[in-house]
């Protein structure tokens, strides 16, 4: 695997979008469980969900030049997920009984490590700092624990240089699913448990793949109305388990 254009990380593509597309989908899939408990094995797809949405973050985050932190565009990025983690945490703890924190909280601690590691300015290594101190601390609440919140900064690197970083997301990704049991599951050679591994591990890899592919089709715009999906999906989800 070779590094990309710099283009690739700064003009937006169909693979971008696509990436978020898969990133919705399966994330759907995974939380279908929560209205319909026979759907659990869409658990396993759904270990895709979080490494592309977190690939979404690193690519938004590579796009901006080194040093070009406090932009406004940048400042409403952050307020958007902060914003939108806030609204999603009571229909998230209506419908799940994981006792986490809703999958937006991580992103946007995620965000502010993905900017340490690309700007590299005193400003945000303290941003940077402080969200890694945050998801230390608060590691059990925290959906996919300390090592999700390093995935987005794990894929700026890998965007910007593969050759050596390309393997980095795969572990964290596959680590952040520690605390699932599927560990201790795929240890006994369950197959369930050995391919959600499996999919996270080969999640980055696949979206890496999608970002640099030259697609010969369009594929729709994923825009701000995703960041209102989040909490719809999950008030759409509570309200099916209530009629059933």
């Amino acid at each position: 695997m070779t590094s990309s254009p710099l283009s690739s990380a700064t003009e937006r593509h169909a693979g971008q979008d696509l990436i978020k597309w898969v990133a919705l989908f399966t994330m759907v899939l995974d939380h279908m469980r929560l209205a319909w408990p026979t759907a659990c094995d869409f658990f396993v797809l759904g270990r895709l969900s979080f490494p592309l949405f977190c690939l979404a973050v690193a690519i938004n985050v590579s796009r901006h030049q080194p040093g070009e932190l406090f932009t406004r565009s940048n400042g409403r990025y952050l307020a958007l997920l902060v914003l939108f983690a806030a609204l999603s945490e009571i229909p998230y703890r209506l419908v799940s009984t994981s006792g986490t924190f809703n999958v937006l909280v991580t992103l946007a601690l995620g965000l502010l490590v993905a900017w340490g590691v690309q700007h590299r300015t005193l400003e945000s290594l303290i941003l940077a700092g402080g969200a890694i101190l945050a998801a230390y601390l608060l590691n059990e609440p925290l959906m996919y624990g300390f090592y999700g919140v390093l995935v987005p900064a794990a894929l700026v690197l890998a965007i910007k240089r593969p050759e050596l970083f390309a393997l980095l997301p795969v572990a964290l990704c596959v680590a952040s699913n520690s605390r699932t049991g599927l560990f201790e599951q795929a240890a006994r050679l369950e197959p369930f448990a050995i391919a959600a591994l499996l999919i996270a591990a080969l999640a980055p890899l696949l979206g890496l793949a999608l970002f640099w592919a030259q697609l010969p089709f369009k594929v729709l715009p994923v825009t701000r109305w995703s960041y209102w999906f989040y909490p719809g999906h999950l008030v759409a989800l509570l309200s099916i388990r209530n009629l059933l």
